[in-house]
């Protein structure tokens, strides 16, 4: 059988082999793939993709129906092992599947790598690094909610959703969830192995398709760096928020440290007058309604790092992973594609140098052998080619679904700014009535100030 007359469901078995063949590796489980694993007159295994109904191309979710499909939490739950090395450990908690484990967070880098592995033309988000030593209490916050992010990107991602490794890495209570993880990976090719219609992608994608890809990457590009920008100043409002707290605390502690002073004042200087005795009193008595003030602000500022900042970063993740999947296309499949081409034209020259120089009959067979096995490998890479082409075409509708999540990041930022001001604004206004005491006024009374005019101008 040749390259030229290979039905394409078989160039699709090859598809590992034929890409060990390019990198000039063996493959042992590529090897095994070569045969397909399933026939049309067997049942396919729960974990095989199912063609969709109508276009295969478009996708037809909505952003409720995206984050209805699941809620996953991620606590910290830390716990000392051995004298001297501290591991932290995470109870991720599944409303989709009921369930409640544990992880670490290599097992998350092992369920991050099967991923990889079964949709390597899909976004697969990117983990938060690993810090070996010195991992101090922010640090370890930081990665938590990283790793919160992740795991809902992937819980909801429709292809992801529906595979058996998400609900394994979800529901699986066994002391060893990286070894089931491999296994359950370890006989299964990749998604274009297992997709029916991967082998004619082609079929379904729009003949501009470079255009519309080229186009795509770089409104995403775009859209990340203004959503970038956005999230930092997100996190100084929050920030502000959280150390004008900390100053209404310290101030309030101040005021009240005043109000407890015990020194004795000397007759000669009060000349028999009240005024300070009385200023201690009323501002001994001002630090609670700082206090509620300061918790306040600290309750806006953290509001808005997990309504506001949390979200714009589990968008700036998703936009990163789009970026990502980008990148792998080019440098993976494409640069493939490119090196099995010139690989093939060296063997075609090499066949008819040896024809003319006729060489032995058995040279020239294995010669036209390899030629065989590489224009097997090309369309191997053509075919995936497209797939990835269609997939990118599915992850961009992906990425437009969650555009919308905008009007929620700003409905959070523009209501936590109205609650925040308003239960301030009411601390304060019942803060000023315990302030006249403070001033002195014409015969020895104690009244506020009179607000300033309007034009800031004091009358002579």
């Amino acid at each position: 059988m040749t390259g030229r007359t290979m039905d394409q469901r078989q160039a699709a078995a090859v598809a590992a082999a034929a890409e060990a063949e390019v990198d000039g590796e063996a493959d042992p489980a590529a090897a095994e793939l070569q045969t397909p694993q399933v026939t049309e007159d067997r049942d396919p295994e729960p974990s095989r993709m199912q063609m969709p109904r109508g276009n295969p191309l478009l996708l037809s979710y909505t952003l409720q129906e995206l984050l209805a499909r699941d809620t996953v939490q991620v606590e910290l739950i830390p716990e000392k092992k051995g004298l001297f090395l501290k591991h932290v450990e995470y109870e991720v908690s599944s409303q989709r599947f009921k369930s409640s484990v544990y992880r670490r967070y290599n097992d998350f880098v092992v369920f991050h790598d099967m991923l990889l592995h079964r949709f390597p033309y899909r976004m697969v988000p990117a983990l938060p690094p690993k810090r070996m030593l010195g991992a101090d209490r922010e640090f370890i916050e930081a990665r938590r909610r990283a790793l919160k992010r992740f795991i809902n990107l992937v819980a909801r991602h429709p292809p992801f959703s529906e595979d058996v490794i998400l609900k394994l890495f979800l529901s699986f209570s066994g002391s060893d969830v990286q070894n089931k993880l491999k296994e359950s990976a370890q006989f299964v090719g990749d998604e274009f192995m297992n997709c029916k219609l991967a082998t004619r992608a082609k079929d379904f994608l729009p003949a501009d398709i470079q255009t519309q890809f080229a186009v795509s990457r770089e409104l995403i590009r775009n859209i990340y760096n203004g959503f970038y920008k956005l999230r930092d100043r997100a996190e100084r409002i929050a920030s502000r928020a959280i150390d004008n707290a900390a100053d209404l605390l310290i101030f309030g502690k101040e005021l009240s440290a005043l109000g407890s002073d015990t020194t004795p004042l000397p007759s000669w200087a009060t000349l028999n007058s009240s005024t300070w005795g009385a200023l201690k009193q009323a501002l001994k008595g001002l630090s609670v309604e700082f206090a509620l003030l300061a918790d306040k602000a600290a309750q806006q500022g953290k509001q808005e790092e997990n309504d506001v900042v949390e979200k714009l970063n589990l968008f700036l993740d998703l936009l990163q992973s789009y970026k990502d999947l980008c990148e792998r296309h080019e440098r993976g499949v494409l640069h493939k594609h490119q090196r099995a081409l010139h690989k093939y034209s060296l063997m075609k020259r090499q066949m008819m140098s040896a024809a003319v120089q006729n060489r032995e009959p058995e040279s020239v067979e294995q010669l036209e052998s390899r030629i065989v096995e590489q224009e097997n490998a090309i369309q191997t890479m053509e075919l995936r080619n497209y797939f990835s082409l269609y997939c990118l075409h599915q992850e961009t509708q992906l990425i437009h679904v969650y555009l919308p999540l905008t009007s929620h990041i700003l409905g959070a930022f523009v209501n936590s700014q109205i609650q925040g001001h308003k239960e301030m604004s009411k601390v304060w206004n019942d803060l000023k009535p315990k302030l006249s005491c403070l001033f002195v006024g014409p015969h020895s009374a104690l009244t506020p100030p009179r607000s300033p005019p309007e034009d800031g101008v004091c009358p002579h």
